[in-house]
């Protein structure tokens, strides 16, 4: 079949291609190789600016421009080349590394240093220092700007329902009323946290040749402090440096930014089925659209399809940011290679995040609160009261208060009626009195249109 995305194996590349597109540049076998060259070009460029490597002496500013130029400049003709040149080595990055000599054998300065090209380097030099460059380009360009975006949308409705009463439920029964822009702003808080530690994760890298011990490095170059030398290096790219390896960099950094990440989705999860539970019980109203329909039978549906979408996307992410966590700070001895497949997933995880969140912001601009619903059930709901009473009556030394209350209120409705003669009948204070006969399950909201607006 002719490859489109109709005919695409997963939805990133087919039915969600372009929501998936901002992470395609990163997370791709293209944003792979690209990244893998950019690590190749700076190693070379570093090899050639220690004065104890006369063997790669300074290059000019020509070359130097024509370096980064290959670099930054990598083109999806660029990469094609390097798949052709895959196709004869069977080695992804052993074609890189030729892909790159190719490219500078015409310049006379550069040419003499070809054999520097990977020099002392193992595979997994360039791999996880390139992996890492992917997950912090793809943390600050698109993930944490579209969390951001999110947070944003949610403040802004924290802010707008903060003084709007709703019933709470607790273990699925009537509870202490709170407001909609608190339980908005509850989540705002939450995922404000997770934010800060996914931003907070050290993606960390090492280029410490074959088993980490520098073997190579100093064979070739004993006078050089290889250790500072690579540490230089690894922090000159933006990452933090790990001193004690194997061959392998232990992705214990992949681990924790996919465990930040899976934390984030499972409030997102939360979140979503409590906006599904508001919309079903008709507190948010979702707007219409022309010519969309909830149903193929029945045409009254309006369905929460977005928070649907979502929770979806964020489960299929978290599947893979557990397996992440389990799978990739284990390898076999100094080294075994599944982490390889493993680590070109992870476009996959953060992708399908990225729908979740698109997702959420699309059915979060649908909503809109209906106060009559809300007003409804408080008023329904008079037994929410009995806290109130009963913790009135404790503090003026009412005996049995709570046992009162239980006897008045539990397993059964009351009446407004029925509450104020109750309070009638109590000795309390005049003021007390009067504040609890006024009280209304709407009114009995605390600090929670404070504590919104302070979100």
């Amino acid at each position: 079949m002719t490859a489109n995305s109709l005919t695409a194996l997963s939805p990133l590349d087919g039915r969600y291609a372009a929501k998936a597109d901002p992470l395609r540049p990163i997370f791709s076998e293209f944003g792979l190789m690209h990244r893998r060259v950019l690590v190749e070009v700076r190693w070379l460029l570093a090899l050639s600016e220690h004065p104890a490597i006369a063997e790669v002496p300074a290059f000019g500013e020509a070359s130097r421009r024509a370096l980064t130029a290959l670099a930054e400049g990598f083109s999806l003709d660029d990469a094609e080349r390097v798949k052709t040149i895959e196709r004869e080595t069977n080695h992804d990055v052993k074609a890189v590394e030729y892909f790159i000599k190719e490219r500078i054998a015409g310049d006379a300065e550069l040419k003499p240093a070809l054999e520097f090209v990977h020099f002392a380097c193992t595979s997994e030099d360039i791999n996880n220092l390139a992996y890492s460059l992917m997950l912090a380009d793809a943390r600050e360009r698109v993930l944490l700007p579209a969390i951001d975006k999110l947070t944003a949308t949610l403040r802004q409705m924290a802010h707008a329902f903060a003084g709007q009463p709703m019933l709470s439920r607790t273990h699925g029964q009537t509870a202490s009323p709170t407001t909609l822009g608190k339980e908005i702003a509850n989540v705002v808080a939450r995922i404000e946290r997770q934010r800060r530690q996914i931003a907070a994760v050290e993606l960390s890298g090492k280029i410490n040749g074959a088993v980490g011990n520098y073997n190579a490095h100093v064979v070739a170059y004993p006078d050089v402090d290889w250790p500072a030398f690579a540490q230089t290096f690894v922090e000159g790219l933006g990452l933090s440096f790990n001193p004690y390896t194997t061959q392998i960099e232990p992705h214990d950094c992949i681990a924790e930014i996919g465990d930040a990440m899976r934390r984030l989705n499972t409030i997102l999860v939360d979140f979503a089925r409590d906006v599904w539970g508001y919309i079903s019980l008709g507190y948010f109203r979702q707007a219409l659209k022309a010519g969309e329909v909830g149903s193929s039978t029945m045409p009254h549906k309006v369905n929460p399809i977005d928070f649907e979408n979502a929770e979806g996307n964020l489960g299929i992410a978290n599947a893979l940011f557990e397996h992440f966590g389990a799978k990739l700070p284990i390898s076999r001895w100094q080294r075994d290679l599944t982490d390889s497949t493993v680590l070109r997933t992870l476009g996959t995880a953060f992708g399908h995040s990225l729908i979740a969140l698109d997702a959420l912001g699309r059915g979060l601009a649908k909503l809109k609160a209906d106060p009559d619903r809300l007003a409804a059930d408080l008023d329904a709901s008079q037994e929410v009261l009995a806290e109130a009473v009963q913790t009135v009556m404790r503090r003026h030394g009412l005996p049995n208060p709570y046992e009162q209350l239980k006897a008045l209120t539990r397993g059964h409705g009351i009446t407004r009626e029925a509450m104020r003669e109750f309070v009638a009948g109590l000795d309390l204070p005049a003021d007390a009195k009067r504040r609890l006969v006024d009280l209304t399950p709407a009114t009995y909201t605390g600090l929670a249109q404070t504590l919104a607006l302070a979100v």
